[in-house]
């Protein structure tokens, strides 16, 4: 590969200095009418050895052969400008200095740069164009697409798609009426986003491309619904903040995905305290094999920790995340802890070693039909003592920043799952309002919905189902749910953690709900099927589950908080005994019954109600 791009590199050079020759004798023979006489050629080809080799100093030192020629550009044609505008003052000056006897006439001082310049730049954009496949019949075999948008965007994908071997451009659409009619790049703007069907039949195109990053996900969902009502298959470019970040170019083009459809506008972080939240830190996350866990580390990573544990039960999940972290943050310490949140001495060996300044507490069962028979005991010992166990022993170590991920479930429960969760809530604040003698950690919990494609979800049962001929199954016609895309939660998460001064409950602002049979439909049409392939079934409401999530209590009220994204919300007071008569029954040795746990879930958790 080394050896093939020096060769390049010669012949491109080979390629200037004949170019500098033959210009210097073409600049003799028109300034003599295409004749040259017989005493000129003598000074005509004694000059070539001065003129050749500060010609090619030039173009080495303005790096003329940096670049690729078949991606040849305007900086490229300004480098050669350079080039050969200072090598023209270099020549006579050479000349006079060392007294060189020859005639050289003024005219071919000035004609020899022009002649240049236009031998190599011409050379350059002659070499793009054949790549480009605008010579010949190739770029009829590339399949033909339209661009939705034609702003910073597409004009990029325009420009790099002239070098693709499957695509070919043949029109954008816009609904700014300055750009219809226009051209870019030498494709023109046909009309308005919603006029696709109409120029795609008569361009037989059969894909369109999104290019539209930087504007709202509302605007981009309009165009993927224009995409799929015209029967067009519908790409898009990479999101904003990767090509931004320069991860991705914007010819990398992906299928739409539901994040496209459900997504939201981006989260903005208060990257720099972030950065010395996590920076440089030990910080410790439980469950961090989980949809959840395993985004906020590597969330975190980004912020480069000093230590990272990764603390988790399941061997195979802890074993999955550290390969990934091998692979993509190889610059990142971590430690892999396999273990139990119930299980005091390991947390404790834990914290002792290595204490941890933030702990992000994602561990806990969460799959609501699951907990709600006959593992409601296992659902209340995890979610309830395990978050006391870790959080007690963050107290006892001293641990600055305790932040629980709780849920949108939590509220008015009527599930096992939900209800399990607020007393975790309760767990945290009960520890911050009494802080011990020797530490006072700041104890944090943050409520959010539904996450795409999360375990458990909802999104990875219907993938396998559209993917098995259907049909789907919804269990009510009416259910909603809040939707945010895992990335954007833990990004929330962060920055509540970041802002929290103790004894808060966040709650992420979920935009609208959806309706689950709305998110189905969607799924369908961007697996390239209709309801008249895949069906969908109603199943009815399973146990625990209500029709609509609430991120509110009844009693509960929000306060606003400099983020747009996060509100506090204003939960009861927990009583002062609650805590310890919970330790009491939830170490119990034997076994509790699921009439018990719901029992004793009326009496803690008086919103809770179970469903009849």
């Amino acid at each position: 590969m080394v050896s093939r791009f020096n060769t390049r590199i010669l012949l491109a050079f080979l390629h200037d200095l004949t170019a500098a020759g033959l210009a210097w004798l073409v600049a003799y023979w028109l300034r003599f009418n295409l004749s040259i006489p017989a005493e000129y050629w003598p000074s005509a080809l004694s000059t070539l050895a001065w003129v050749m080799p500060l010609q090619a100093l030039a173009f080495w030192r303005f790096g003329l052969y940096r670049g690729i020629w078949r991606f040849a550009s305007l900086p490229d044609l300004r480098r050669i400008l350079f080039a050969v505008g200072v090598a023209a003052l270099l020549i006579p000056l050479a000349l006079f200095m060392f007294q060189i006897k020859a005639i050289v006439p003024r005219s071919v001082l000035v004609l020899d740069p022009i002649l240049l310049l236009l031998i190599m730049g011409g050379s350059r954009l002659t070499y793009r164009a054949w790549k480009e496949h605008r010579f010949g019949a190739l770029a009829t075999e590339r399949e033909p697409v339209i661009i939705l948008g034609a702003g910073g965007a597409a004009a990029s994908l325009v420009r790099e798609l002239a070098q693709s071997r499957e695509w070919r451009v043949v029109g954008l659409l816009d609904d700014m009426p300055t750009k219809q009619g226009r051209d870019l790049y030498g494709v023109p703007v046909l009309g308005k986003l919603d006029s696709l069907a109409r120029h795609a039949e008569k361009l037989n195109v059969q894909h369109a491309v999104i290019a539209m990053p930087s504007t709202s996900h509302s605007v981009r969902r309009h165009a993927a619904q224009i995409c799929a009502d015209a029967g067009i298959a519908a790409l898009t470019v990479p999101a904003f903040d990767d090509l931004a970040s320069g991860k991705v170019t914007v010819s990398a083009l992906r299928k739409i995905e539901l994040d496209d459809l459900l997504g939201r506008d981006p989260v903005q972080l208060d990257d720099a305290g972030l950065q010395q939240l996590i920076h440089n830190q030990v910080v410790m996350v439980s469950g961090a094999g989980g949809s959840i866990g395993s985004e906020l580390c590597r969330q975190i990573a980004r912020f480069q920790p000093k230590l990272l544990i990764l603390f988790e039960m399941s061997e195979f999940a802890l074993y999955k995340i550290e390969q990934e972290f091998n692979t993509e943050f190889p610059d990142v310490h971590i430690l892999c802890a396999i273990g139990d949140v119930k299980h005091a001495a390991v947390i404790d060996s834990l914290l002792s070693q290595h204490q941890p300044s933030v702990i992000f507490h994602a561990a806990a069962y969460k799959h609501v039909p699951l907990m709600e028979q006959s593992n409601a005991w296992q659902a209340m010992r995890n979610n309830v003592l395990g978050t006391y166990m870790l959080a007690h022993a963050a107290q006892r170590h001293g641990v600055a920043k305790f932040v629980l991920i709780s849920t949108d479930k939590a509220v008015n429960p009527t599930n096992v799952m939900g209800a399990s969760k607020r007393l975790a809530e309760m767990v945290c604040q009960s520890l911050h309002a009494a802080p011990t003698d020797t530490s006072r950690t700041r104890f944090v919990a943050v409520r959010f919905g539904n996450v795409l494609g999360s375990s458990g979800s909802v999104i990875p049962k219907f993938q396998e189902q559209i993917a098995h001929g259907g049909p789907i199954t919804v269990t009510h016609p009416d259910i909603t749910r809040y939707f945010m895309s895992i990335p954007e939660a833990c990004q929330l998460v962060l920055q509540a953690g970041l802002m929290g001064d103790g004894g808060e409950i966040f709650v992420l602002d979920m935009g609208e709900p959806v309706k689950i049979a709305d998110l189905a439909r969607d799924m369908i049409k961007l697996s390239g099927f209709s309801e008249n392939d895949i069906k969908i079934v109603y199943s009815g409401l399973r146990p625990g589950e209500k029709l609509y999530e609430e991120l509110l209590a009844d009693d509960e009220h929000t306060l606003t908080t400099p983020h747009p994204k996060l509100r506090i919300a204003q939960a009861r007071t927990v009583e002062d005994a609650w805590l310890s008569q919970a330790l009491i029954w939830l170490t119990q040795e034997h076994i509790v019954s699921e009439a018990e746990v719901k029992q004793m879930l009326k009496k803690w958790v008086p919103e809770y109600t179970t469903q009849t």
